[in-house]
């Protein structure tokens, strides 16, 4: 046994290559494997799900395999604890990095204490074949080429349905018949398509804010987080009253001259600004906007701050290319967030937005403006259906599921909704946490669902 991040060397299993290393009390696993880029066409090997997600083309697009990074966290060598997948929030976003010691008060402490926790890389984030732009150059496709509608076709390889192939591929590598899911906001998304598609595979699957609308229109669920968003733009400013004339005059600024001058040769207009407001959708948000607003707004150190706080970033550019399409169980998005503004919002800037994604984010930032004409073409596409009805009310899966009554991205009447699909999957719903309940008290989140699903 390593006392320190030491490899213990690297082995190759069943397809995966690995090694080992242990700090701070916990024992880490890591495992790289290849997997199709293509899981449902295109000359891919076609899986059991290919019916719910046929390609819109049949033409191969991008490499013939993709590599898939995995962490296993475990309290002991050689664990024998069952499995728990954790599927991060996004998309785009890679797992997290597990620093803290066994013990305390997070969702990991929790599952550790019954589980080994596996955490993806998702395709196309961390050491997951990455994607991103250097230099103005899109970088991790270069099997696709410089075609933008080549790129945009391949992108339709990194939803969800592919997440849970590529899951498929580790599970079947690591010898077991069952796992269990945690799905965090768009993992849980991850989550009900792993049901819909392999529920045979699963014990128990847990979601936290995470329970997305089936077969419903993203302009529908994009209406109501506006009316969401309107309601907490109000709170936020009873609360704190000189914020609304500090946000408006940002606003003018924005307005004027091509928008705010960033670090880095972004620039900020009004819509970009209106996106603070993403703020509000976690429990300590409220704070954190007031601290930015309360700077000198014409400061460097304001301007370093706000490009920091502003969400679609060039750090994780999968999250504004492909954003709406989570929400695509079948039909086009087409900026659905854009077009579902209710015209007060539009008249009233300072009536902000959470996560709803308009060109500009890509536009206005010199990391994200070779993605541009890709997301035009992405929200132009026609999508497969993620979620078979009839299979998840055939799904003997159970669990929980965290409903957060004033959860600022996922509608809780849609969540309930879905939650009726499930039998097995008991909701929680309650207005004790935003959007980040999992990473506010995770320990106690993770204890509640687990006992519901157990009874």
């Amino acid at each position: 046994m390593t006392s320190g991040n030491q490899s213990k060397g690297v082995s190759q299993a069943e397809g995966l290559q690995q090694s080992s290393w242990t700090r701070g009390g916990l024992h880490l696993k890591d495992v790289t494997f290849e997997a199709p880029f293509d899981h449902f066409g295109g000359g891919a090997a076609k899986s059991a799900a290919a019916s719910l997600a046929a390609p819109v083309s049949d033409k191969p697009q991008g490499p013939s395999s993709i590599e898939i990074f995995a962490r296993i966290v475990a309290t002991e060598a050689d664990s024998q604890k069952p499995y728990l997948v954790f599927l991060q929030g996004g998309p785009g976003n890679e797992a997290p990095r597990p620093t803290t010691p066994v013990g305390g008060s997070t969702w990991l402490a929790r599952a550790l204490e019954e589980f080994q926790v596996v955490m993806f890389d998702q395709r196309g984030t961390g050491k997951s074949s990455p994607i991103g732009s250097v230099a103005g150059r899109i970088t991790g496709l270069d099997a696709v080429g410089d075609d933008p509608a080549d790129i945009a076709e391949a992108l339709s390889h990194y939803r969800a349905d592919s997440i849970v192939e590529d899951a498929e591929i580790l599970r079947e590598a690591l010898g077991v018949d069952t796992w269990s899911l945690l799905g965090q906001s768009f993992g849980g998304f991850t989550a009900l398509r792993y049901v819909s598609a392999h529920s045979k595979s699963l014990d128990e699957v847990y979601f936290t804010g995470g329970l997305p609308a089936v077969d419903t229109d993203p302009v529908t669920v994009y209406a109501r987080t506006w009316e969401g968003m309107k309601r907490k733009s109000e709170q936020y400013y009873r609360a704190f009253p000189g914020d609304r004339e500090k946000l408006s005059h940002l606003i003018d600024l924005a307005d004027s001259d091509d928008g705010i001058a960033l670090p880095g040769g972004a620039r900020a207009t009004k819509e970009r600004i209106r996106l603070l407001g993403h703020f509000l959708g976690a429990s300590d948000g409220p704070e954190k906007l007031h601290y930015l607003l309360d700077q000198d707004l014409t400061s460097a150190a304001f301007r370093h701050d706000l490009a920091a706080a502003l969400p679609f970033s060039g750090r994780n550019p999968l999250y504004a290319i492909i954003h709406e399409s989570c929400w695509a169980d079948g039909g086009v998005t087409e900026w659905a967030a854009r077009r579902a503004m209710p015209d007060d919002v539009q008249a009233d800037p300072t009536l902000l937005a959470g996560e709803h994604a308009g060109p500009e984010s890509l536009t206005e930032d010199p990391e994200l403006a070779p993605f541009a004409e890709v997301a035009e073409l992405v929200a132009k596409r026609e999508w497969p259906r993620l979620y078979d009805v009839d299979a998840l009310r055939a799904a003997e899966v159970r669990g929980g599921a965290a409903v957060y009554f004033e959860d600022a991205y996922v509608p809780a009447e849609l969540s309930l909704a879905t939650a009726e699909l499930l039998g097995g999957v008991k909701p929680w719903v309650t207005n004790e946490y935003e959007h980040n309940g999992l990473r506010a008290d995770g320990y106690r989140v993770l204890d509640r669902l687990i006992s519901l699903a157990r009874g």
